[in-house]
Formats: structure tokens, C-alpha cells, sequence
């Protein structure tokens, strides 16, 4: 059975967990739910997802939330095709679980919400605050400061190799630019 994957083709959380899908050369089915038309909140998907959220994947029957829940598991189960995306070796897989836990902490936080500032709460007709935008970014530009740093000594945030956590950023990563900020491109190890 092929894996199914159940999002928006929108959605960040979606387009991280099929970023890993395609990196890892895993076949799946994607079945679009119509958040518009609340499809995310009816019975059935909340059986699935009680959080009415996206995505979930169905793997033969194995039901699993959560992007980065779902990332890992798939960079797991299928560890010897595609592109490695967890470390075996003890310290490298702890430098692992470490840039993850900087992406969620030091990055997603206020990547995620400046773009739901300047880019989601428009597309719900709320409107957005440029003053919560601009403090946003001015945070997530002292934090990835640091980033630079790091990366100006190894190619990834965990090493050398490219791991899940890398891919992490990419959702939000893509979104700044649309939200208003070139924030990454000002760092040029960040940029690279």
C-alpha cells in the first residue's frame, strides 16, 4: 500500500513532511483537504487528526500527526533510500536533536508567526500589524546572527551532512520572502 499523506498543498506543515517525502524517494498518494470548506474540522478527519489540523499520514493503516513527528518516522523507516537524513553515530545524531530543537525554538517561532502576520491573517480578512511583523523580524535576525556564526563553520546546522533539521526550515524559509522580509539573505551562511 502507498503511503498516504492528508494536507493542504499550501499548508507549511504539509510541504515540510513532502519535502522529506521526496528527499527520502518515498512514493505517496497526497489527498487535498479543503480547509476553506472546513474538510480539517468534520468527524471523520478528526478521527484521524483530533487537533483538526494538517497534515497526517495513513501508512497502511498506521495513522501519525504532527509534521516533524511524521518526518522523522519516514527518514526512519526508510533510512537506506534516498538521502540520509538522520545521523546513526551517537554525538552526530545528539548534534542532530540539537539543530532541531534550534529550528523549533530559535527560528519556526517567529518565522511562523511573522508570516501568519503578514500573509495568513490577511487571507482570513484580519488584518496584519506591520509593528508585530517588524519585532518579529528583528528577533529572528539577531537569531539567525548566531546562526551565521555556526554556520560559518560546517555546512549544516548539525555538521556536514544535511539532516531533518535543515529541511525543517524550508516551509517558513520560503515564506519570509512572500511576507515581506529578506532576512536570510542578509546573513550570507544562512543565504548559502
Amino acid at each position: 500500500m502507498v503511503l498516504k499523506l492528508y494536507g493542504h498543498p499550501l499548508s507549511t506543515c504539509t510541504r515540510r513532511v513532502a519535502v522529506v517525502l521526496h528527499e527520502k524517494n518515498v512514493p505517496f498518494e497526497f489527498h487535498s483537504i479543503d480547509l476553506a470548506k472546513g474538510e480539517h474540522k468534520s468527524a471523520e478527519f478528526l478521527e484521524k487528526q483530533p487537533f483538526g489540523q494538517v497534515p497526517y499520514i495513513d501508512d497502511d493503516g498506521f495513522i501519525l500527526y504532527e509534521s516533524r513527528a511524521i518526518a522523522y518516522y519516514v527518514a526512519k523507516k526508510w533510512a537506506t533510500q534516498g538521502t540520509p537524513l538522520i545521523p546513526t553515530e551517537l554525538q552526530a545524531e545528539a548534534l542532530f536533536q540539537q539543530a532541531s530543537s534550534i529550528e523549533l525554538m530559535n527560528f519556526n517561532d517567529y518565522a511562523e508567526k511573522a508570516v501568519a502576520e503578514m500573509i495568513f491573517k490577511p487571507m482570513y480578512g484580519i488584518p496584519s500589524d506591520k509593528a508585530v511583523f517588524d519585532k518579529l523580524i528583528a528577533t529572528l535576525t539577531t537569531k539567525l546572527g548566531v546562526y551565521d556564526k555556526i554556520l560559518s563553520k560546517q555546512k549544516y546546522l548539525a555538521g556536514n551532512e544535511i539532516t531533518l533539521a535543515d529541511l525543517y526550515h524550508l516551509p517558513y524559509g520560503y515564506m519570509l520572502p512572500k511576507a515581506g522580509s529578506n532576512v536570510i539573505d542578509t546573513k550570507p551562511n544562512v543565504k548559502r
